[in-house]
C-alpha cells in the first residue's frame, strides 16, 4: 500500500477492525518513512458476472434491473413486499454459484419465471408474457391452461379453491 502523503510503499498496519458483519476490513496504516496515518478499506470483490443477451452483446448483471422486473410484475399482487427482492438475490447466488462468469439471458429469465411461479401465478403470467412475447391470445391461453392442469395436479379432489 502506498503512503498518500509521500507515495512510498513501506507502510505498516496499526489496527484492523472488521466491518458490515466482516464484509469489510478497516485498516489504520502508518506509513514507516514519514509517519502519516491513513486508513484503507478491504471488501472482497465479487467475481464479474455478464449475461450474453440475444442479440450477441454483452450486458453486466444488474441485480437491481433484475428485481425492479420482479417488483413490477408483482405490482398490486397480495404477495410480501421483500419477495422480489429475495427472489433476485437467490437468483443472483444461484448464477455466482455456477461458476460460470458469462450467463445467457435466457438463463436469467427461466430462473427468474421460476421464482415467480412459486411466488405469485399472476405475477408469473405478466412477466412470461413479456418474456416470452407471446404473438397472440392462444398462446397466452395456453400458459394459463398450463398453470390451471398443475394446479389441479396439487389440490385434492373435493377441496375447495
Amino acid at each position: 500500500m502506498r503512503c498518500p502523503q509521500c507515495d512510498a510503499r513501506d507502510t505498516r498496519v496499526v489496527d484492523s477492525r472488521d466491518l458490515d458483519d466482516a464484509a469489510t476490513v478497516r485498516r489504520r496504516r502508518e506509513c514507516v518513512g514519514c509517519s502519516t496515518r491513513f486508513t484503507t478499506y478491504e471488501r472482497v470483490e465479487a467475481a464479474r458476472l455478464v449475461v450474453l443477451k440475444r442479440d450477441g452483446t454483452r450486458q453486466e448483471f444488474d441485480r437491481d434491473k433484475l428485481a425492479a422486473g420482479l417488483r413490477k410484475a408483482l405490482t398490486r399482487r397480495p404477495v410480501a413486499g421483500g419477495l422480489a427482492e429475495q427472489a433476485a438475490d437467490e437468483i443472483e447466488a444461484e448464477l455466482r454459484s455456477s461458476g460460470l462468469s458469462e450467463i445467457p439471458s435466457s438463463r436469467v429469465g427461466v430462473l427468474a419465471m421460476q421464482k415467480l411461479r412459486a411466488i405469485d401465478q399472476i405475477g408469473y403470467i405478466r412477466f412470461a408474457s413479456v418474456y416470452q412475447s407471446f404473438e397472440d391470445l392462444e398462446d397466452l391461453k395456453r400458459e394459463v391452461d398450463t398453470l390451471f392442469a398443475e394446479r389441479d395436479d396439487v389440490v385434492p379432489t373435493g377441496a375447495r379453491r
